[in-house]
C-alpha cells in the first residue's frame, strides 16, 4: 500500500494539476467573453424595437404641419410604420444570445469541475489501506463516468460560443456594410478551415501536436463505433 500510495500520488498530480488549469482558463475566458458578448448585445438591442430619433423627428414634423400646414409645401407628414423587427435581425439575436448562453453554461460546468475535482483529492483519514482502497474506487469512477471527458468537453462548449458570436457578429456587420464585414467574414472563414484542418489532423494522427478537445472527442466516438 506504500508504494500504491506513491505511484498513485504521482498519477493524482498530474491529472489534477492538467484538469486544474483547464478549468481555471475556462472560467477567466467565459467571464471576458460574456461581458464582451453582453456589450455586443446590448448596442444591437435597438434593432429590436422602433427607430426613437426617427419618431421623434417625425412626431417634430406633425407638430410643425399642424401649427403651419405650409411648412412642408402642403403635405402631410406621415407617422413612420414599424412591423417589427425582420427575420434576418431576429436570427443575428439569436445567435448571440446562444453564443452567450452557452459561455455561462461552460463556466458553471468549470465551476462544477472545480468542486468535482476537491472531491476527488479529499480521501479522509485513517489506515493507509483503508484510504487506498478508497481512492481506487474514485479513481475507477473516473473511468466508469468518463469524468476526463466531461471536463474537457467544457473548452468545446467555449469554442462553439466563439463560432456563434463570430457567425453573428459578421452578419450584423454584412447587413450594415458588406465592404466592412468582408475582411471579417474572410478571416472567420480562415480560422474555422484552420480548425477544422486541425481536428482533421489530430484523428487521423493521434501523435498530431495539436490535440483539441473536438479531436479528442471526436476520436472516441470513432473508436467506440468500430469496436
Amino acid at each position: 500500500w506504500t508504494i500504491y500510495e506513491r505511484e498513485a500520488g504521482y498519477h493524482v498530480e498530474e491529472f489534477l494539476e492538467k484538469h486544474k488549469s483547464d478549468m481555471d482558463i475556462v472560467l477567466i475566458f467565459s467571464g471576458l467573453f460574456s461581458a464582451v458578448s453582453t456589450a455586443f448585445i446590448v448596442a444591437l438591442q435597438s434593432e429590436l424595437s422602433p427607430d426613437e430619433a426617427q419618431m421623434t423627428n417625425a412626431l417634430l414634423k406633425l407638430l410643425i404641419h399642424t401649427l403651419d400646414n405650409t411648412t412642408f409645401n402642403g403635405q402631410q407628414p406621415d407617422l413612420p410604420q414599424w412591423n417589427g423587427p425582420g427575420a434576418t435581425e431576429i436570427w443575428i439575436q439569436c445567435l448571440m444570445y446562444a453564443s452567450l448562453s452557452t459561455s455561462l453554461i461552460a463556466a458553471l460546468g468549470a465551476v462544477l469541475g472545480k468542486q468535482w475535482l476537491g472531491h476527488f483529492t479529499r480521501c479522509g483519514r485513517g489506515p493507509i489501506d483503508i484510504r487506498g482502497r478508497l481512492r481506487q474506487q474514485k479513481m475507477d469512477g473516473l473511468q466508469t463516468w468518463h469524468f476526463s471527458a466531461v471536463l474537457e468537453a467544457l473548452p468545446l462548449l467555449i469554442q462553439v460560443s466563439l463560432l456563434l458570436f463570430g457567425i453573428g457578429l459578421g452578419a450584423s456587420i454584412w447587413m450594415q456594410q458588406p465592404t466592412i464585414a468582408a475582411p471579417v467574414v474572410l478571416t472567420m472563414a480562415f480560422g474555422a478551415l484552420f480548425y477544422g484542418a486541425i481536428v482533421v489532423s489530430c484523428i487521423v494522427s493521434p501523435t498530431c501536436p495539436f490535440q483539441t478537445a473536438t479531436s479528442t472527442i471526436l476520436r472516441f466516438a470513432l473508436q467506440n463505433i468500430n469496436r
